[in-house]
């Protein structure tokens, strides 16, 4: 006996187009609120990356390259000024798993400083600490040099007074010359 083949009728597109957007509302994300205040901060998924030293390796080297930075930061009319060390952490797997859970993204975020302290991260004991950089914040400008290729996250912790502190994050990439960035 034969397979009998039962011809399927076509799904209208009207049909098609509301079950896609049911399905993309279900992936609905919380918006960012891009300052110190406001709007709630989400707590990103810690990513599975795990501490390994070979994947710093290439941030040990010198290089040609030079990072000048400045910071201009403003919210509510106020202005931000640096208070402390700026950071300078290479981009890694692990690394690039832990800013996106401190910061809530990996290219650029402006967070209390009471939120990124309260986060935590996977693999907290890992010690990558000794391929961050650091230089000092003067008048609200710092430079680092004598860097390799590669791509960067700058850590800078600020402030408006009082207990209005945040931290900026912003990430870079060298190439063989100087990058100018304002945070």
């Amino acid at each position: 006996m034969a397979a009998q083949i039962i011809p399927r009728k076509p799904i209208p597109a009207l049909i098609v187009a509301v079950m896609l957007g049911g399905a993309l509302a279900a992936c609905e994300t919380a918006p960012m609120d891009g300052g110190f205040g406001g709007a709630p901060w989400p707590r990103p998924a810690p990513g599975p990356a795990v501490f390994n030293a070979q994947d710093f390796a290439w941030s040990t080297r010198a290089g040609s390259a030079s990072i000048d930075g400045r910071i201009d930061y403003r919210r509510n009319g106020r202005a931000f000024d640096c208070t402390g060390s700026v950071g300078l952490t290479p981009d890694t797997p692990y690394t690039r798993a832990r800013i996106r859970t401190l910061y809530g993204a990996t290219d650029r975020a402006a967070v209390p400083e009471a939120v990124v302290r309260a986060r935590t991260v996977a693999d907290p004991s890992a010690d990558y600490r000794s391929y961050v950089r650091s230089t000092t914040c003067e008048n609200d400008r710092f430079s680092f040099s004598g860097l390799p290729d590669g791509g960067w996250f700058i850590i800078v912790p600020v402030s408006a007074g009082g207990d209005d502190r945040g931290v900026l994050m912003r990430q870079v990439f060298t190439r063989n010359g100087r990058v100018s960035v304002t945070l």
